[in-house]
């Protein structure tokens, strides 16, 4: 007989790592392609736990030079726009592209740059000569040239707010050729170009709304201002330096789409928007009935922990129905969360390093108060909420009882789930809780939701699994060994779900039939997940070639 310590079933069943990860723990690399879309799904080339900002902008270049495929480059771009909602690596991958195919990248230009902002920051990249070049192609000059000709005037406005680079700086380099009078006069104000310049263009020729702008900064009252406001609409962040007072103030308000609102009570808050009797009283619930308001939030692209982070952020000042709306539109921001095939349990890692900020670290004033493990919290809630027969284990080392009340409301699980923890990262700990304190119970899968870092195993630092595996492959095979006595073997496997919130490279458990690993936090996450736990075999990087170009 051969080596049975060579050629045992058990070492294909539990194949050993192969790296280790930003921790030092045991893990498995993940293909240059997952490991691609794992960055541009979660990546903010800001510094994280782990890792510094300079670090994954390498890594970004290294996998792209490895991946080598500019037709998956074009999609991962388009998804990691369209469906994981993300801004700057987008257009970094859009700046790779523009280098290495122009067809494809005239293809896709207009659904990854879909805002001015988005704009600027492929701007600022391709500037920044950190992919290759420090100035607008002929090809790349013609796209941008294409967006600011035909770019609304509300979007040109939107788009002029913020600098370094900003839109001046953007449409002196870009030189778009203007179609008309009224397009030359806008280019030359957003220019700051003297009016002398425009022609044959003159300052009549002016979009209303431009006008309007420049007629509000111009106002030498509060009651003016409010009067030009009932006519004119265009971004708050435009009308704030020149606003004159609460009167103001509560007009802009009524200006500001939902998630403006949502992101700015504070400063509604200090401007005295929900003071002065009746007409504050009217403020608060023409606010509130916005921000809760089912149609806009299902349309909107934000993540449903933004609304925990208003609700974290929001001040006590901010009026009691505010923050019940903030409460009613995350439930519904969750409520697309698809039903799971069967009850699920859910690892919430609340380690140490899930107290990063889930953008990365940006700097004093910029960095996301929201942590991952705030947004981890948030993932379980919801599924719990439609998967109520579900299991919460909040871990680090170790596990967490935790109870939850179905009559909460998600923002309040999320809340209480996310001050766990604090120690170092043992992701096998849900999946060992299974097979241990719900040993008789039937489970459809294990989803975890961490940055897999783990470097603990059964409390001892840096320590391998079974044959050396992962703690987590080691026990995975037990619970899948155990569901299957629970259930005969003619039930569907059990799955694993490892949804990783950062841009890192490696996993804890290597993709296979009943292992899918998924980066980002996006809704769209959760659809693969519910997919995949019924059956459906397509993974992260199908997802991304299945876009349509």
């Amino acid at each position: 007989m051969a080596n049975k310590t060579l050629f045992s079933s058990l070492k294909s069943v539990l194949p050993r790592t192969d790296t280790r990860n930003e921790a030092g723990g045991r893990a498995y690399c993940l293909s240059p392609k997952h490991a691609l879309a794992q960055l541009a799904a979660t990546g903010c080339f800001n510094g994280t736990y782990y890792a510094a900002a300079e670090s994954q902008l390498d890594e970004l270049r290294d996998l792209i030079d490895q991946v080598d495929d500019n037709v998956f480059l074009a999609k991962l771009a388009v998804y990691a726009r369209q469906r994981a909602f993300m801004k700057d690596m987008p257009a970094a991958l859009l700046c790779v592209l523009s280098t290495r195919d122009t067809e494809l990248t005239h293809r896709v230009f207009d659904r990854v740059v879909d805002n001015g902002r988005v704009l600027r920051t492929l701007f600022q990249m391709v500037r920044s000569g950190q992919f290759g070049r420090k100035s607008l192609s002929s090809s790349l000059q013609r796209a941008f040239r294409r967006w600011l000709n035909e770019a609304s005037v509300s979007r040109l406005l939107s788009a002029s707010i913020g600098h370094d680079p900003s839109l001046r700086d953007v449409l002196r380099l870009a030189r778009p050729v203007p179609k008309d009078n009224e397009r030359r006069a806008l280019f030359g104000w957003l220019a700051g170009r003297e009016v002398e310049k425009w022609a044959p263009a003159t300052e009549t020729d002016l979009p209303e709304e431009v006008q309007a702008l420049i007629a509000y900064r111009q106002a030498d009252s509060a009651e003016a201002q409010a009067l030009i406001l009932g006519s004119l609409s265009v971004r708050w962040d435009l009308l704030a330096d020149a606003a004159k007072g609460p009167l103001v103030w509560k007009a802009i308000a009524r200006q500001m789409g939902p998630q403006a609102l949502r992101m700015n009570l504070n400063t509604l808050v200090r401007h005295d928007v929900f003071a002065g009797g009746p007409a504050g009283r009217e403020m608060v619930d023409y606010v509130a009935g916005r921000i809760a308001d089912a149609g806009q939030i299902r349309r909107s692209r934000q993540f449903p922990y933004q609304y925990l982070a208003a609700y974290l952020n929001a001040s006590d000042e901010v009026p009691r129905k505010i923050k019940q709306a903030l409460h009613k539109a995350a439930e519904v921001a969750c409520g697309n969360i698809p039903e799971m095939p069967g009850p699920v349990v859910i690892g919430v890692d609340a380690s140490g390093s899930m107290s990063c900020p889930v953008t990365g670290y940006r700097g004093r004033g910029a960095t996301s108060k929201v942590r991952c493990v705030d947004v981890a919290a948030l993932f379980a809630a919801a599924v719990l909420r439609r998967n109520p027969d579900s299991v919460v284990v909040p871990y680090d080392t170790r596990a967490y009882p935790v109870r939850v009340d179905p009559a909460d409301s998600i923002l309040s699980v999320a809340e209480r789930l996310a001050q766990f923890g604090g120690g170092g990262t043992d992701c096998s700990v849900p999946i060992r809780t299974a097979n241990t304190n719900y040993r008789n119970r039937r489970f459809a899968g294990v989803v975890l939701v961490s940055d897999t870092e783990s470097w603990v195993y059964r409390s001892r630092a840096l320590a391998y699994g079974t044959r050396g595996a992962t703690g987590v492959m080691t026990e995975w095979q037990k619970f899948v060994k155990n569901q299957m006595r629970l259930g005969g073997h003619d039930i569907p496997a059990p799955k694993l779900v490892c949804i990783d919130l950062q841009p890192y490279t490696t996993t804890q458990a290597p993709d296979r039939e009943d292992i899918l690993n998924i980066g980002g936090f996006s809704d769209a996450v959760f659809d693969v997940v519910a997919a995949f736990l019924a059956g459906d075999t397509g993974r992260f990087v199908a997802e991304v070639e299945a876009v349509d170009l």
